[in-house]
């Protein structure tokens, strides 16, 4: 019999728990199995490794030493597979993102730069979510909105970096609203209005209902996923805060909020070593997205934003 990798796991497990049966349960065998396999490698070396006793088993000498080399050459091997691992996920690019119009111009890019390279996206309404996914190493890159005053739980080891610092929110309501000939639109202008809002987007609830009691307003609220309520908003039984990279549409106006009430952090969050570089086409993307919604334009151009940089 040829010694293999698993009966060096075997006799390390048999060590370790200090019995045989202990290590058949670790190991998900039957203590008769294990048995026969630790007689037949201890004929294969031609030695007793272990001492049976009432109590357990512990290595003979001729074991402590097989024992000595045989962990460090498990140590080389699991260091190896995780190399070839990391190696095999190489050419592959798991993203993670919150909804933005910035996503097709974001892939488009990636495909560019990385052309084979395999690719893969995961949309999620909760930024929390996609943040312990990248840390759980089953995405690599996660973009995501971060609400004002409800910061993201981000597990430690991520690398987090921030494309927009304070990316303010619109309003989407029916093209015949009263408000909707307005450029910019106040929260007491939508005082009397129905407010929907998504409560599995994470922060979003809180976030507005800190900006209605700082206002002083107290409107109803409905609770509903936005792709479900849009035919609400273009009827008119309802407005609801959205992206100001959103539209534009025929069959809905979508205004800034005066003062900017509304806000959200913008980041892309990765593993170390993770892709750097599409940090860039990110921006890239979101700029693009950004300057061809008129009303966002002229929100970046009034504030001087730093986007509005060419990279």
């Amino acid at each position: 019999m040829e010694l293999e990798v698993r009966h060096l796991r075997a006799l390390c497990a048999i060590a370790d728990a200090g019995s045989l049966h202990k290590a058949a349960r670790q190991l998900g065998v039957s203590q008769p199995s294990l048995t026969t396999q630790l007689r037949r490698i201890e004929r294969a070396l031609d030695g007793e490794l272990f001492l049976r006793e009432r109590t357990g088993c512990r290595p003979t000498p001729f074991g402590r030493t097989v024992l000595g080399r045989a962990r460090p050459l498990l140590a080389e091997m699991a260091a190896l597979v995780a190399e070839a691992r990391e190696l095999a996920h190489a050419s592959r690019l798991r993203i993670g993102s919150t909804a933005s119009s910035a996503l097709p111009g974001w892939l488009r890019r990636i495909h560019r730069r990385l052309p084979d390279t395999e690719t893969s996206l995961v949309v999620d309404v909760s930024a929390n979510a996609l943040l312990r996914m990248v840390a759980a190493g089953q995405l690599d890159v996660a973009f995501v909105h971060e609400v004002e005053g409800s910061p993201l739980r981000v597990p430690p080891g991520l690398q987090v970096r921030v494309l927009m610092e304070r990316e303010p929110q619109f309003v989407s309501m029916s093209r015949d609203h009263p408000a909707a000939g307005q450029a910019v639109v106040s929260l007491r202008d939508l005082a009397a209005d129905r407010w929907m809002v998504d409560p599995s987007v994470d922060g979003e609830w809180d976030g507005l209902r800190r900006v209605f009691a700082g206002a002083g307003l107290d409107p109803p609220v409905l609770h509903a996923d936005y792709h479900t309520a849009a035919s609400l908003i273009i009827s008119g039984e309802a407005v609801a805060p959205c992206q100001p990279t959103s539209g534009p549409r025929e069959d809905m106006a979508i205004r800034p909020l005066c003062g900017d009430p509304l806000a959200v952090r913008l980041l892309l969050a990765t593993r170390p070593g993770a892709h750097a570089e599409v940090y860039e086409d990110l921006r890239a993307a979101y700029r693009e997205a950004a300057l061809r919604t008129p009303p966002y334009r002229a929100w970046l151009h009034h504030h001087a934003s730093p986007l509005l940089e060419v990279a």
